[in-house]
C-alpha cells in the first residue's frame, strides 16, 4: 500500500512500495513505444500530449523507488519564499531585483515575483554555472591538468 505522508505546507509525500514500482516499470515500458508528442491512452483513461512527459517521469522516479513529493506553488512568491526556492539569502535577492535580474511588481508595500521568472532565473543561472564548469574542464584538459 502507497503510503502518503502531508505536510504542513500542503505537500504530499508519496512512498511507494514494490508491486507499485513494478507497475510504474510496466507502465513505462508501454510509453516507451510511443511518442513523447502524442496523446497515450492507459486503459479508459487517455492521457493528454501536454501530461506524456510528466506522467513519464513521475513513473520513472516509482520505478527506481525514490520518494514523490507532490505540491502547489503560487503564481507569485513572497521574496522570502522566492529567497528560499533559488537557495539565496533574501538581501541577496533583493539586489538581483533592484539591479532587473529577476522582474518583481509591489503589491502595496510588499514586492512579489511571479513563479516563472523565479524558475526561469533558477535555469538561467544553472545553465551559466554549466558553461563556466565546461570552461574550466576544457581549461584543465588544455593545461594537461587532467
Amino acid at each position: 500500500m502507497t503510503t502518503t505522508l502531508r505536510a504542513a505546507d500542503g505537500r504530499a509525500e508519496i512512498a511507494v512500495n514494490n508491486k507499485e514500482r513494478e507497475a510504474a516499470s510496466g507502465i513505462l515500458e508501454a510509453l516507451k513505444e510511443t511518442s513523447a508528442h502524442s496523446a497515450v491512452a492507459v486503459g479508459a483513461v487517455s492521457l493528454p500530449t501536454e501530461l506524456v512527459g510528466l506522467v513519464n517521469r513521475v513513473l520513472t522516479a516509482v520505478a527506481r523507488g525514490e520518494r514523490i513529493t507532490v505540491g502547489t506553488v503560487p503564481d507569485e512568491l513572497t521574496t522570502s519564499v522566492a529567497a528560499t526556492q533559488l537557495g539565496i539569502s533574501r538581501p541577496t535577492l533583493m539586489k538581483l531585483l533592484v539591479a532587473g535580474e529577476i522582474p518583481s511588481h509591489k503589491v502595496g508595500s510588499h514586492t512579489r515575483i511571479k513563479t516563472d521568472d523565479v524558475v526561469a532565473f533558477r535555469k538561467r543561472r544553472l545553465e551559466s554555472q554549466r558553461a563556466a564548469f565546461e570552461q574550466l574542464r576544457a581549461l584543465d584538459e588544455e593545461l594537461g591538468l587532467k
